[in-house]
């Protein structure tokens, strides 16, 4: 089961046939145009299910199933924490609780970025479980900026998430510390002297056992599309 999340930096529909020559199962897409918009070349994969949410036309976010896997949105989806989505994602054999991850809403007086990480893990408390659960996305947040989250910061979501026996794919897999990683995912204004890890996909324990691989799009390869990479999580079913 493979699992992607890209920040495409808006104009999916041109680049999605980068991110699907990777084969996703479950493709999580921040700054996204709504599905209306999405008119995808004939030679595209096309997706067996597709949630999008937004209030701007042309930049929210989309969640994407392919293969054998379909969605359906958790009626405990509360749209005031933005990007937060609940979703129960099926194929054959499989079921799970995804929470896919745009960490962005400039009217929240509480704070626009990891704040709302952290109010979407308290709000669905109940679907975030020791087992069968992934959390993933851009969190627009890192360690090395808990100082300016004093309420809810980074490290507190990781904290929080450990409680749980949920921890991140990429940190677990590759022996790093939150703050310290070798390996980033966005590169701001495009430039390869500003490196920053802000996109996670957090794993139950479960599937922690079960990584197959973790690995970040290539800088190169990809900065041409956007200012974020592709984090890829491959896990055994």
């Amino acid at each position: 089961m493979k699992i992607i999340t890209w920040n495409c930096n808006m104009a999916f529909r041109k680049k999605a046939f980068h991110v699907l020559e990777i084969n996703p199962d479950i493709l999580i897409v921040p700054e996204c145009e709504n599905p209306g918009k999405l008119i995808f070349p004939k030679n595209t994969k096309q997706p067996n299910s597709i949630f999008w949410a937004g209030t701007n036309p042309h930049k929210g976010i989309g969640i994407f199933a392919y293969n054998n896997f379909s969605l359906k949105v958790d009626k405990s989806y509360k749209e005031d924490i933005k990007y937060f989505i609940p979703l129960k994602v099926t194929a054959p054999g499989i079921e799970f609780n995804l929470l896919a991850i745009w960490a962005n809403n400039p009217k929240d007086p509480d704070g626009r970025y990891v704040e709302q990480v952290w109010k979407g893990i308290q709000h669905y408390k109940k679907l975030i479980k020791r087992s069968n659960t992934i959390l993933a996305g851009d969190f627009n947040s890192n360690k090395i900026w808990d100082a300016d989250h004093r309420k809810w910061s980074h490290s507190s979501v990781v904290n929080e998430l450990g409680k749980y026996g949920i921890s991140s794919a990429y940190h677990h897999h590759f022996n790093e510390y939150h703050g310290m990683e070798k390996g980033n995912t966005l590169y701001m204004y495009r430039h390869i002297n500003k490196p920053y890890h802000i996109d996670y996909c957090f794993l139950s324990e479960d599937y922690i056992k079960k990584i197959k691989s973790v690995e970040i799009g290539e800088f190169d390869k990809w900065i041409k599309h956007s200012d974020h990479l592709p984090l890829i999580v491959d896990i055994n079913n």
